[in-house]
């Protein structure tokens, strides 16, 4: 997802948001893609549990989209979840859908796998025919007008089709409360710093729509008929494996950039240590750091 929040401190949601331009045009998809790859991985029995979930009440569909593919990770499970069904990754980053054939192609996906890159939710006028399940993963938030946005992809359904969205949650929690090195509750208070950056940037989103997070309710309000709501679980306890740990190293190195400065001087100190490969109460050799996530799905069928 180049992102990666309910506006995660990782930086999912925007990996995910791909298709939009109102802050992404200077991001380099290229050097982002192994670490949206990594993330992605990493999070992949998270995503797992939820396809199960879906395919129950999805069954053998014919066209799967995954709207705001990113590197394909997630488009590659739909495919090995429903081997019956072609899979499309859309995306407005092209080096990340280059890497989604590559690896649609590797897996042995390649003959039923396609790409579309443009804009979203507008690109997907260019679907050759309606999906029977649509997923768009912590994309929404990233778009001015969510509930317009809700409406256009319902319109990209077929009859009895199902939208998929993963929004929401609870944010990733990667170390205990006290860590032994400065002010106790870091990790809370980064949470809030980022939750205020979040604010602004719906805010700041040109033509921007205010709308209160009822996901359900929005879905509805788009024409849809709401059908399920499930949080998924990604429990990843200490000690953690090498990838794991780097993820979380990666993320809070993004974070420190983006938002080190809101923080005051004693977390900004702490963050430092953190991150300092030298300090030996740093992330490289905490035997603490751990990764415990929640992520929300909520279904909604296209009226027949």
């Amino acid at each position: 997802m180049a992102h990666d929040h309910h506006h995660d401190t990782h930086d999912h949601a925007h990996q995910q948001g791909h298709g939009h331009t109102h802050d992404h045009a200077d991001i380099d998809w290229a050097e982002m893609a192994p670490h949206l790859e990594a993330q992605a991985e990493l999070y992949t029995p998270l995503y797992r549990q939820a396809m199960t979930w879906l395919a129950r009440e999805v069954t053998e569909p014919g066209l799967v989209v995954d709207v705001g593919s990113g590197p394909g990770v997630v488009s590659c499970l739909f495919a090995e979840t429903f081997p019956g069904a072609r899979v499309v990754a859309a995306d407005g980053a092209a080096p990340l859908l280059e890497r989604a054939r590559a690896r649609a192609e590797r897996l042995g996906f390649g003959d039923r796998f396609g790409t579309l890159a443009g804009d979203l939710p507008g690109a997907l006028s260019d679907l050759d025919y309606p999906a029977d399940l649509m997923w768009a993963s912590q994309s929404l938030h990233h778009l001015p007008d969510q509930r317009a946005a809700l409406a256009a992809l319902g319109g990209h359904l077929a009859p009895g089709g199902t939208l998929a969205i993963l929004e929401g949650g609870l944010p990733a929690r990667f170390l205990p409360r006290d860590i032994g090195i400065g002010r106790p509750g870091l990790q809370a208070r980064i949470r809030a710093v980022e939750e205020d950056a979040f604010a602004e940037m719906r805010a700041d989103l040109p033509e921007s729509v205010a709308e209160a997070e009822d996901w359900a309710a929005m879905l509805t309000a788009a024409g849809l008929k709401h059908t399920g709501t499930r949080s998924f679980l990604l429990d990843l306890p200490a000690p953690v494996s090498d990838a794991a740990r780097d993820y979380v190293t990666t993320s809070l190195s993004r974070l420190r950039e983006r938002i080190g400065e809101r923080l005051d001087a004693e977390d900004r100190a702490t963050l430092d240590r953190l991150l300092d490969l030298a300090d030996e109460a740093g992330l490289h050799r905490r035997q603490d750091v751990f990764l415990l996530v929640a992520h929300t799905v909520y279904t909604a069928v296209r009226p027949v």
